[in-house]
């Protein structure tokens, strides 16, 4: 597992941590099952607040994307698993039939992107 914070990113630290460890989670690079370092561990390993790794933390694991399993600690969820399957299935009929239609990369990312802002 690696994450880096980007001290001169716009992006808060939290936020990089989450993010990093979601991608790495929904890739497979962090399997379900994988301890993942204490708080105070990752916060001391990237020189941040124990309470920013603590966030990204929590923000994972209301996605369901880790479990918090009290002293042992907290582990790549599997509840996330189902969700990120449909979501991948999903996206790839929705790639096949851009290319049916013979959309761009850009317009149906751009779609896909719109879709996603859409208050529903």
């Amino acid at each position: 597992m690696i994450v880096n914070v980007d001290s001169t990113s716009k992006v808060p630290p939290y936020e990089q941590v989450r993010s990093e460890l979601a991608k790495q989670i929904n890739d497979g690079t962090l399997p379900v099952g994988t301890k993942l370092p204490t708080v105070r561990q990752l916060a001391t390993d990237l020189g941040i607040a124990p309470n920013t790794i603590a966030r990204s933390y929590r923000e994972l694991e209301e996605a369901g994307l880790i479990e918090t399993r009290g002293r042992a600690g907290s582990f790549v969820g599997t509840s996330g698993d189902q969700s990120r399957r449909r979501a991948r299935d999903a996206a790839t009929r929705y790639a096949q039939t851009v290319r049916k239609l013979g959309l761009g990369t850009e317009e149906a990312l751009a779609i896909v992107t719109a879709a996603l802002k859409s208050p529903q």
